[in-house]
């Protein structure tokens, strides 16, 4: 597949419609989508220069199927507290006053907020949101309310690249969200408990490592390395572990393929001096040219959503992703003559902290129009379900990760570079249920190395993160019977497990997360 359908006929066009159309697995929303996007794409593409242009269709770069006309953002993220305080008046909502009523305001909003997927891609920091609505309503009646909000969430909107936030405070609306997610396990919405080490609370903390061994999430947000790089609006986590500005987002995330790179280059010096400058350059075009035509053509930014104040134009970044760092650090490695692997090897994993260092130097040296604080914020991308080959992000291949202390501090250094997003995937074995605690500890030893983001997957949960979002292990085999799914990430999970390897990550037994030094 490739980034850009350069050479279809009508013919060829006609019989893809025709294929979506009479899709007996598709949902007719689900067709209503996927033919969108096809008309999308039948546009003309922004305009590139030759280079950009061959370095799009050879996959060095690539625009992370955004499709032709930008005409939203990839992201966005409202400050939903504006719609609370003050209503809306284009949707003609009054300002709320009880807590259902706060609900159903944050459940109407939810719907006019556009994403690259179609869906909101993050749905409010809930705890700060509900918590002012909150008195004289008892656990039971809280509990009760999150539940229903829970399950209409999922069912209403099922795309697992939706995305809540809780904490750093303990609180009853965090607990509650808690609970709730460790009893329905669904995929959506992915969720992120934000935690500060002077604010938060062990049990709180206690509470979300344990929802972890259960349901595999939430993901946990190393909040003090988070809030260094934003403002005092603050930001959110959304999708599967994108750090953005609250009341901006991003306007487009394109991506290197650090592992066409290397294939490119004769050697170390070659790469660093050569190649990975001018392949990091044509990304910035990349993205220049998609934003150019969101901030120009597309009128995106005189919606209602920009009159109302839940968004504000100049705050929204453009993501400058990069992928395939464990091959491109192999095949670097081989091109010397040396045998060490990435994540395994000191002087493999120097080269490859070399790498970040110095892409995160261009993304701060170079200045971008249109984007917040005239910079692109660099970021560890998870990939797409049809990468062969290539690792996401600055992650160890899959099949071959070590044990859980070895991964985080093979990988940790990397994490002060990638400010809008990096994110690992611990598998821990199921002996970990024996043992919750442990998983707190790993947690906390992560944030001490200076992890931005801790996740983590237990073998035998049938809910999995795949490079982020959740699946079902059980709705992928239900998909590969031809019995379609409900959910519309479901798709990019099982292509995901057929292509890219996700189910062969290896469980691990946490046994040295105490060993002397760790997380001191």
């Amino acid at each position: 597949m490739k980034c850009r359908d350069t050479g279809s006929t009508v013919q060829d066009v006609i019989r893809k419609l025709s294929e979506i159309t009479t899709d007996s697995t598709l949902s007719p929303a689900q067709k209503a989508h996927y033919l969108s996007l096809e008309a999308e794409n039948l546009l003309p593409y922004p305009t590139l220069d030759p280079a950009t242009e061959k370095a799009l269709d050879e996959r060095v770069i690539c625009d992370l199927q955004e499709g032709h006309a930008p005409y939203r953002p990839r992201y966005v993220l409202p400050d939903y507290g504006v719609v609370l305080s003050q209503g809306s008046r284009y949707l003609e909502l009054p300002v709320p006053r009880t807590l259902d009523e706060a609900i159903h305001t944050l459940m109407i909003a939810y719907h006019h907020v556009p994403s690259i997927t179609g869906m909101p891609v993050f749905i409010g920091q809930l705890d700060d949101l509900l918590l002012p609505f909150c008195d004289g309503v008892s656990d039971d009646e809280l509990h009760n309310r999150m539940k229903l909000f829970w399950r209409y969430l999922d069912r209403t909107l099922p795309d697992a690249f939706m995305h809540a936030n809780i904490g750093p405070t303990d609180n009853r609306v965090a607990r509650a969200i808690l609970r709730v997610d460790a009893e329905l396990k669904q995929t959506t919405p992915n969720l992120t408990f934000v935690y500060a080490a002077d604010i938060s609370t062990d049990e709180i903390l206690a509470i979300a490592t344990e929802n972890i061994v259960e349901c595999s999430k939430p993901h946990i947000a190393n909040h003090p390395l988070h809030a260094r790089v934003f403002d005092e609006r603050g930001y959110g986590i959304v999708s599967c572990y994108n750090v953005l500005p609250i009341g901006g987002g991003a306007s487009t995330l394109t991506r290197v393929n650090l592992k066409e790179v290397a294939a490119r280059s004769a050697d170390e010096g070659d790469f660093f001096d050569q190649v990975l400058p001018h392949y990091v350059e044509l990304n910035f075009r990349l993205a220049e040219s998609r934003i150019d035509f969101l901030f120009r053509q597309s009128n995106f930014f005189s919606s209602f959503l920009v009159e109302e104040g839940w968004i504000d134009r100049d705050r929204f970044t453009a993501m400058f992703g990069v992928f395939a760092m464990a091959e491109a650090v192999n095949l670097l490695q081989e091109k010397h003559g040396r045998a060490g692997r990435y994540g395994f090897d000191p002087t493999a994993n120097e080269l490859g902290l070399r790498i970040s260092r110095s892409i995160a130097d261009a993304v701060q040296r170079r200045p971008m129009s249109n984007v917040w604080r005239g910079r692109a914020l660099l970021h560890s991308q998870a990939g797409l379900s049809t990468d062969c080959d290539a690792t996401p992000g600055i992650r160890i291949p899959y099949g071959t990760e070590p044990d859980p202390v070895t991964h985080i501090e093979a990988l940790a250094g990397h994490h002060q570079y990638y400010h809008s997003g990096i994110s690992e995937i611990l598998t821990l074995d199921e002996t970990i249920k024996n043992n919750p605690d442990a998983v707190l500890q790993l947690c906390k030893g992560a944030f001490a190395c200076g992890f931005r983001e801790f996740t983590a997957n237990v073998a035998s949960n049938d809910l999995v993160r795949v490079t982020g979002y959740m699946v079902r292990l059980s709705d992928i085999r239900k998909f590969n019977e031809q019995r379609g799914s409900r959910t519309n990430t479901t798709v990019l999970g099982a292509e995901a497990a057929e292509v890219t390897g996700i189910l062969q990550r290896r469980p691990r037994v946490v046994g040295h997360e105490l060993h002397p030094g760790y997380g001191q």
